[in-house]
């Protein structure tokens, strides 16, 4: 068998040094240095162009926010929450300073409240007592005065009254009440109406008058106002259907129970002259 035979090439002189060596190039490597190329051109083209239709118009650059992740999203709720605790603590705790502020202000208005009733019934309590004292003072009075009534004969020269022990008994009864208030319906013995101090004093001589002012101006005989006698009842209104009813004592004067803000009094005819005039003595 025959070796087989290698061709000899002849070299250049200078190949042996490697400078002196021209890199050989395949097809490959040509064309991809060649669409590189192409497309660097291309490329450029297209830029350019870009440039030229957009140099008028402003850059704007957009940024992205981050995405929150998980962890932050649960610390920024734990936030809220811990802010909406705190704003509701604020909130009870300005609720419960308003409600003590409120308690305070009653308990101080209950206190004047209570100092102002103490007050008061101490008050009414020494008025009660002075009254009490009043009252035993004029009962004590009243029974002297009806003790020496029928042998006196100064208080009823005092009233300028005829010699009559009656008449004497009926002034000294009244005498004793002045001072005494006036109730609707009153017959004693600190409270009186009209009728019903008029009634009371002619009982103790014995003489049962009507119970009511019309009555009492028809008992008894009529007698005009010019000869008018101590003793005398006067009533104000017509006859039958008087409205009032007092007791002459003399000296141009009367004696009854006049209203709630007088009270038993003594008064003038000339200020309030009567209608007219009854003796029952």
């Amino acid at each position: 068998m025959r070796e087989p035979l290698i061709p000899v090439v002849p070299m250049s002189h200078t190949a042996h040094i490697r400078s002196h060596r021209k890199p050989r190039r395949n097809a490959s490597t040509l064309a991809m240095r060649a669409g590189v190329a192409g497309g660097v051109l291309s490329t450029l083209a297209v830029a350019g162009a870009a440039g030229s239709a957009n140099a008028a118009e402003p850059v704007t650059q957009t940024l992205e926010l981050p995405t929150l992740t998980a962890d932050l999203a649960t610390q920024v709720a734990q936030s809220a929450d811990a802010t909406q605790q705190a704003a509701a603590n604020y909130e009870l705790q300005a609720e419960r300073d308003a409600a003590a502020a409120n308690a305070a202000k009653q308990a101080k208005a209950d206190l004047a409240d209570a100092k102002k009733k103490a007050e008061a019934k101490k008050k009414a309590e020494a008025a009660r007592k002075a009254a009490a004292e009043q009252a035993a003072s004029r009962s004590a009075a009243r029974t002297t005065l009806s003790a020496s009534a029928s042998t006196s004969t100064s208080t009823a020269s005092t009233v300028s009254a005829p010699a009559s022990g009656s008449v004497a008994t009926v002034i000294a009864f009244l005498k004793a009440q002045v001072g005494d208030a006036y109730v609707m319906g009153g017959t004693g013995p600190n409270a009186w109406d009209c009728s019903g101090l008029v009634q009371a004093a002619f009982k103790q001589v014995g003489v049962d008058l009507p119970r009511v002012s019309q009555d009492q101006s028809t008992s008894g005989t009529p007698v005009s106002l010019s000869n008018v006698q101590v003793g005398d009842i006067l009533y104000w209104g017509s006859a039958g259907s008087a409205y009032h009813v007092g007791v002459y004592i003399g000296n141009g004067q009367y004696l009854d129970a006049a209203n709630p803000s007088k009270g038993v009094v003594i008064q003038d005819l000339s200020g309030y002259p009567a209608t007219g005039a009854v003796r029952v003595l």
